[in-house]
């Protein structure tokens, strides 16, 4: 991970600030890889488990790295980059981004959820960014180590900044807010991603509700309806949201002519020209936070209906007579299902084809995750289902009434089988965990 330093006084009084040590050299940038190090450079050496940091000291001095943050001194006496020694680097690091983010007084969202962060996220930045200048995490930099990083990247011009919280264990969501100090949160959903991290869907909701907690002054975004999330005491103002009456922002879904999607939203109609119902969820939710920030109605749907979603996030392509899905980028149980509805929504001739790869770190649910996906499949209408990896042996297993459903081990037969028998007018939906690297599959079958 790296990002560029705009302002690299105010990143040296901050870097002094919390670790005591000025600098030699100016800092153009920081990164946490040494292999995308640049000239000018704060390299911050991270112990992971499989590898350390530190060993790359050299490395980056030859690659005109300004200085390291270390938390062990690399006695080798050739090295004359400067070490800048703290007890933990990654805990200095959000030390850093906390001490850098009291400098301004803007409104900061912070988006957590089991599903639909980053595409919320994404939807919210351009929704806002035309009125305002807008701050945004980049990418996935939304870890203990992405979100210091992306914390950085703000500078006096913004007007407001979207922070994205991801977690994969307890404690994640609590840590974050302690270093980026949102002013307004919302969570979009709780469903049971990364169980195994969590064990449980209640440790989940735990987790991601301290975000609601930590805004004691702030402005939580509650999803009514979420049951998990409706039912949570909130300690500062609430706003909520929700396909029910009884909201601040309360929104109906029905279809235009055309088959897609109008949102009723607070009595105002909101077109969408999309059959994603998922996409409309993530509407309303930015919906609540953007007229509430002061966007005016006609501005909101003039920027949903130019919006287009990030690649692997039920990204529509073309390819000849095709119609294929990107959907690559991750996947749960909730948001396969999701899919497959989105997939089911699309009209005219042609098969509806899915390709699924294993939905991982569900810990001992997987098995059964998998075989509800499985049914799901098998009573949709789906025309054919291709399967790929060990644990999507269990969803194949149990699909039933499907006339094409085959599973695969090796990836480039599955692309083989899939360049022979794809016909003009299908609908096909690409979708796996991110460590199964399904826009691979993807490419490999269309070439891109």
């Amino acid at each position: 991970m790296r990002l560029d330093i705009k302002n690299s006084k105010r990143f040296a009084k901050t870097l002094k600030a919390i670790t005591g040590k000025s600098l030699d050299n100016t800092i153009t940038g920081i990164t946490t890889d040494s292999r995308n190090c640049k000239p000018g450079d704060l390299y911050v050496a991270l112990k992971g488990v499989r590898s350390d940091g530190h060993k790359y000291i050299d490395e980056v001095e030859r690659k005109n790295a300004s200085a390291a943050l270390v938390s062990a001194l690399d006695d080798n006496k050739k090295l004359k980059i400067k070490q800048i020694l703290v007890g933990d680097t990654k805990k200095t690091l959000g030390l850093i981004a906390n001490e850098w983010r009291k400098n301004f007084k803007i409104p900061v969202i912070a988006i957590t959820g089991s599903n639909g962060k980053t595409s919320t996220k994404e939807l919210l930045y351009h929704v806002l960014n035309h009125k305002y200048n807008v701050h945004s995490t980049q990418g996935n930099y939304n870890t203990s180590i992405g979100l210091p990083l992306s914390l950085l990247g703000i500078n006096k011009y913004h007007d407001i900044s979207i922070i994205e919280m991801g977690a994969n264990q307890p404690g994640d969501i609590k840590y974050l807010c302690n270093i980026a100090d949102p002013t307004h949160g919302l969570i979009t959903n709780i469903s049971s991603a990364h169980l195994e991290g969590f064990q449980s869907v209640e440790n989940i909701l735990e987790t991601k509700i301290a975000l609601f907690n930590y805004l004691d002054e702030g402005i939580a975004y509650v999803n009514c309806a979420d049951d998990r999330l409706r039912k949570i005491k909130i300690k500062g103002e609430k706003i909520t949201y929700g396909l029910n009456a009884e909201c601040h922002f309360p929104a109906d879904i029905h279809h235009d002519d055309d088959g897609s999607l109008v949102l009723t939203i607070d009595s105002k109609e909101l077109k969408t020209k999309s059959k994603n119902l998922s996409f409309a969820k993530n509407i309303i939710a930015v919906t609540a936070v953007s007229i509430t920030l002061g966007l005016e109605w006609e501005l909101l749907q003039e920027r949903i209906l130019t919006f287009n979603p990030p690649k692997g996030r039920c990204r529509i392509l073309k390819h000849k007579k095709l119609t294929i899905i990107d959907d690559t980028y991750n996947a749960n149980l909730e948001s396969c299902i999701a899919a497959i509805d989105y997939l089911m929504a699309f009209a005219g001739n042609g098969r509806r084809i899915a390709v699924f790869g294993d939905m991982l770190e569900l810990g001992n649910a997987s098995k059964e995750q998998h075989e509800k996906l499985g049914i799901k499949c098998s009573n949709v209408g789906l025309d054919a289902i291709y399967t790929i990896g060990e644990e999507m042996k269990f969803t194949n297993s149990v699909i039933s009434g499907v006339s094409l459903n085959l599973h695969y081990d090796d990836r480039k037969a599955l692309i083989s089988h899939l360049k022979s028998e794809l016909k003009d007018n299908d609908k096909i939906l690409f979708k796996g965990s991110r460590g199964m690297k399904m826009e691979n599959i993807l490419s490999g079958v269309f070439e891109t």
